[in-house]
């Protein structure tokens, strides 16, 4: 399928990372700015990081780091910013479990857009989404990498139905130690009975055996030195290769959009697994893989015949904007709602007055918009850089505006450097980047 040609002549798509909408987005001239930018592609395309809800659904046990839905009115506002393309498969998409996500699903597909990553069982949460443009066909599909065991959509046979869900990127994480610290850590899980259930299990049938050592959920082989080795499962990637494969044939651009937030220790650079999937996407005849999920920029890669960019970082951030929030929120802070005076007070306990979490990191209020320009023999991509408001108007706060910081281009150049990326920067501070096909 590699070095297929599509029958193109130009075909635009922007780009961007998280959208994590909570409430209403209000006029603003700088929204109308980034709109009146959008208008100029024939494909917009962002992450939708929330439930799209009324009242459907009930918090889960186990949300992604906070409650998050909006109103179905907003995806009104998104689409009339210009996003005619969204990605729904994420730690979040099951903030309010499974009745949650079929609203989601219900309401986009009420506004008439296109999304990829959830479903009503494995097969629609895996499969391609598509967008007819005057240009061209547009498909994409969504994995993620980042979600709790009860988010995965459940394959359906022909006797019991399939289970509403994520496409999952699951991923094996092998830990290579030295003989002294392996025998050590054996003696630990003697001592400490941590796989316990693991072993009863594999002798009463309902688990096979770990060629590794396992250590809870952790596996281990003895080495000559520490090292780490993450790779896709199998089964996750054949199935999004098979995916590609046939999106191909019956679409001009195949996008890739990865949710992942996994990153190897403290650098938070892109891990193993996902550079081999998106290897492997681009292979199988994928022209552009994004992704997102950690709050801020990665590297950009030309590989072969596409552009992989590691992370887009947001493009909106109303993450503690919530007007409700279920009760354990409140317990896991010590507190409960009748004594605690509102939601936005807990999230003040929660950030400590704004010293800790995203709304202290700059690099989640800072990202870029990636426009991206296909034909047969090229891919040209531009990297505008954007702001995302933190002080003054509170109905603001998380929404983007166009910058000219050029420093947010030179911190990407820097990120990419490891990919070995050449990338200029115009005299408007636009990253530039050109692939030939």
């Amino acid at each position: 399928m590699e070095g297929m040609k599509n029958n193109i002549s130009k075909l635009k798509i922007a780009l961007v990372g998280d959208v994590l909408v909570t409430h209403r987005i209000p006029y603003t001239e700088q929204l109308d700015n980034i709109a009146s930018f959008f208008k100029l592609h024939d494909c917009v395309i962002g992450n939708l990081e929330t439930v799209v809800r009324n009242r459907e659904g009930y918090p889960e046990a186990f949300p992604g780091g906070g409650s998050c839905f909006c109103q179905p009115k907003c995806l009104d506002d998104l689409k009339s910013m210009g996003f005619n393309m969204f990605s729904t498969g994420n730690n979040h998409s099951m903030d309010y479990g499974h009745g949650g996500l079929l609203a989601s699903i219900k309401y986009l597909e009420d506004f008439d857009i296109p999304h990829a990553g959830s479903g009503c069982n494995l097969a629609e949460a895996s499969r391609a989404a598509h967008y007819e443009t005057k240009a061209g066909r547009v498909a994409l599909i969504n994995v993620t990498s980042s979600f709790h065991d009860s988010y995965l959509a459940g394959p359906q046979n022909q006797e019991v139905c399939g289970r509403p869900g994520v496409a999952p990127l699951r991923h094996k994480a092998l830990y290579t130690i030295p003989h002294e610290d392996f025998i050590n850590i054996k003696k630990i899980a003697d001592f400490s009975g941590i796989n316990s259930y693991h072993k009863q299990a594999i002798k009463e049938g309902y688990l096979n055996d770990c060629p590794h050592f396992k250590f809870g959920t952790f596996e281990f082989e003895e080495g000559d030195d520490y090292h780490l080795t993450t790779s896709p499962l199998e089964i996750d990637m054949q199935r999004t290769i098979n995916i590609i494969q046939d999106a191909k044939l019956e679409s001009d651009v195949v996008v890739i959009s990865v949710h992942s937030h996994q990153f190897f220790k403290e650098k938070q650079n892109s891990p193993e697994f996902i550079e081999i999937f998106s290897h492997e996407c681009i292979k199988a005849g994928a022209d552009i893989v994004f992704c997102h999920g950690p709050h801020l920029l990665r590297g950009i890669e030309k590989f072969r015949n596409g552009i992989i960019f590691y992370g887009l970082g947001n493009f909106i951030l109303q993450h503690e904007g919530m007007e409700y929030i279920p009760e354990e929120a409140y317990i896991k802070q010590g507190f409960s709602r009748s004594s605690m005076k509102g939601v936005q007070y807990l999230f003040l306990e929660r950030n400590q007055n704004g010293t800790k979490g995203l709304i202290a990191s700059k690099a989640a209020w800072e990202s870029v918009i990636a426009s991206v320009e296909i034909t047969e023999k090229y891919i040209k991509v531009e990297l505008h850089p954007i702001r995302l408001n933190l002080n003054g108007i509170k109905g603001f706060k998380g929404l983007p505006y166009l910058s000219k910081d050029r420093s947010v281009i030179e911190h990407i150049i820097h990120l990419s450097e490891n990919y070995k990326t050449e990338m200029h920067v115009n005299t408007e501070n636009v990253g530039l980047i050109k692939i030939e096909r």
